[in-house]
């Protein structure tokens, strides 16, 4: 039996503002995301970053995305993942 973690049915994604990017998630269920994200967040559009993985395989990339992003904006996260 293969664990959930390691089942590739995880998205990662990222919202955008226009050219500014304001979030770096993951999710299982990106048009549930998108809906949840559009109650309380500003975004333009939802854009999915390759193809599904493991869980284990987009929180780490969701670590890596924000470190990046930190790495390129004196420090700061996107708008909402403050």
């Amino acid at each position: 039996m293969v664990e959930l973690a390691n089942k590739r049915g995880t998205y990662r994604y990222a919202l955008w503002d226009g050219q500014r990017k304001v979030y770096i998630g993951i999710t299982n269920e990106p048009e549930t995301r998108e809906n949840t994200h559009r109650q309380d967040k500003n975004f333009d559009q939802m854009k999915i970053e390759g193809p599904r993985v493991s869980r284990d395989t987009a929180l780490n990339w969701e670590q890596e995305a924000l470190d990046k992003y930190r790495r390129g904006h004196n420090g700061r996260t996107p708008k909402y993942n403050e």
